[in-house]
């Protein structure tokens, strides 16, 4: 008796992992067969994990792809892989460094130049990592928001001008671990200034929070226009976001990355679902997770806050 009740027990903890594993690790597929053909995307830190994927994507539905990354060699290596991938040569490789105020001043001009069209800017990019920019910004808030704060801003026009258009930004549901103290901000230009894995991880929430907090805002600030706005929890992804946490740590989590984490496939679908899906307008200013519209708390839509975090953007990104 004692057996059966064993491979009962069993079979059961098997059939909830499978099940676990299969509907909600794995979640739900953009299922939009929109075609982009004459469309153009910016995808950021598109070298590598879900935005290498999504870009893959984009190219297959005959969109012009700018891949805008960091690294001229992995950009390059990247460029090639999502021409074989996609089948398409209407992709391009322009590098923009988001720890650079310079960089992002320069790939806008350049691209405004060069690109007579833009339809969706995708903010993908983003690091886990403490340090400073070369403008002396805290690196997560550096990279994960200022740089595309600054980005969007100089290239709405061109979105304006091709609406309707749409902006994604890649946030995570860390946002709700996240807190905006604007006294750190102002007095130190970072989210935070611990080096604990704690408090690293704390900083990357509150990064998060930014993106959920500024796409509210934008999305007010874009009202009677044609352009909407999204951002958007992928998923906990199989990437290299967490390449720059120490040895021990991968070495713990990579067992639950194996079973609890999505694949790039996977984890890029909620972006395309924005980039993508017809009838979302109205959700504009919204945050998704698995290809759905999700409440957030209060703190990230407070509008008070979104205007007070634009406006220091503004100031430190030098739009003001």
């Amino acid at each position: 008796m004692s057996t059966v009740c064993l491979l009962v027990t069993v079979g059961v903890v098997v059939g909830i992992a499978y099940i676990f594993r299969h509907v909600v690790v794995k979640g739900k597929r953009c299922t939009s067969k929109k075609r982009l053909d004459g469309k153009t995307v910016i995808v950021t830190g598109s070298n590598t994990g879900i935005g290498k994927t999504t870009a893959i994507d984009l190219a297959k539905r005959g969109a012009r792809v700018i891949l805008a990354c960091r690294s001229k060699q992995r950009g390059e290596a990247a460029l090639e892989e999502v021409k074989r991938e996609s089948g398409s040569n209407q992709v391009v490789f322009m590098p923009l460094d988001l720890g650079s105020l310079k960089s992002v001043r320069s790939f806008a001009e350049t691209f405004l130049k060069s690109e007579p069209r833009l339809d969706i800017l995708i903010n993908n990019a983003g690091v886990y990592l403490q340090g400073r920019t070369e403008d002396g910004l805290g690196m997560m808030f550096g990279v994960n928001h200022i740089g595309h704060f600054l980005l969007t801003n100089l290239l709405l026009d061109r979105l304006k001008e091709c609406e309707p258009s749409r902006v994604v930004t890649v946030s995570s549901m860390a946002h709700n671990w996240g807190k905006i103290d604007f006294d750190c901000l102002n007095t130190h230009k970072a989210l935070g200034l611990g080096t604990s894995s704690m408090e690293v991880f704390q900083v990357y929430s509150n990064s998060k929070l930014c993106n959920v907090v500024f796409t509210h805002e934008l999305g007010k600030r874009l009202q009677g226009t044609k352009v909407t706005c999204y951002c958007l929890h992928p998923g906990a992804i199989k990437t290299e976001l967490a390449r720059n946490t120490g040895s021990v740590m991968q070495m713990l989590i990579k067992p639950m990355v194996v079973f609890f984490f999505k694949d790039t496939v996977q984890g890029s679908q909620t972006t395309l679902h924005c980039a993508l899906e017809e009838g979302i307008e109205p959700f504009t200013g919204r945050y998704f997770s698995n290809c759905t519209v999700r409440d957030v708390y209060a703190r990230a839509k407070d509008d008070a806050a979104a205007k007070k975090l634009w406006e220091l953007s503004e100031r430190l990104s030098g739009l003001a």
